[in-house]
């Protein structure tokens, strides 16, 4: 029997954390989640993961340079990378690219791109590692050199990702607004 699939997913938005998880909890894959750069770099030695999920913009160190690390590591090359990042939110492409990130995927997530997108990667990594018998042919190679950057089809516009969208985007402005408005509260008030 071969061993369970393990995804690292590295967000530091609870509600993308959330989304992820239930998302490759229900493909029956072992998720670890993590909410900071530098601890995605400490804990791939345990978690050894077939696939590493990580924001762009997370603290300490950024989707980028956790990408850089594990596609030159000996160790973990073989994990896909795939890079992620807001609705809104800009992603460098060439800068993804020389990284050698495998994918980019926008949030909120939406579950069959995100399987379409990382099942391939999946399947790439666990026959660099041997997971597969002897009897399951190699995937296909990839139809572009390996750091391509593969962009969901554009969705419709859909009220419930946009509503997710917003509400990530307010989870990390609103304490800055909050003082903001505060502040020329107090000015107006002579305070």
């Amino acid at each position: 029997m071969s061993s369970p699939v393990r995804v690292l997913l590295a967000d530091d938005s609870p509600h993308a954390q959330r989304m992820g998880e239930r998302i490759l909890r229900e493909e029956g894959y072992e998720v670890v989640t993590i909410t900071e750069g530098d601890t995605v770099l400490v804990r791939l030695a345990d978690v050894d993961p077939d696939l590493v999920l990580a924001d762009v913009f997370l603290p300490q160190k950024s989707g980028y340079e956790i990408c850089r690390y594990i596609k030159s590591s000996e160790k973990h090359r073989h994990a896909g990378v795939v890079l992620i990042a807001g609705l809104l939110e800009p992603v460098d492409e060439e800068e993804a690219r020389r990284a050698g990130c495998d994918a980019v995927l926008k949030k909120p997530f939406e579950a069959s791109v995100v399987l379409e997108t990382i099942k391939p990667l999946i399947d790439k990594a666990r026959f660099a590692r041997g997971l597969f018998s002897d009897t399951v042919p190699p995937p296909p190679p990839p139809e572009e050199p390996a750091a391509v950057v593969v962009m969901p089809p554009r969705p419709e516009l859909d009220p419930e990702a946009i509503r997710a969208a917003v509400t990530i985007a307010l989870d990390r402005s609103l304490p800055a607004i909050v003082e903001e408005i505060t502040g020329k509260i107090l000015i107006a008030l002579g305070h």
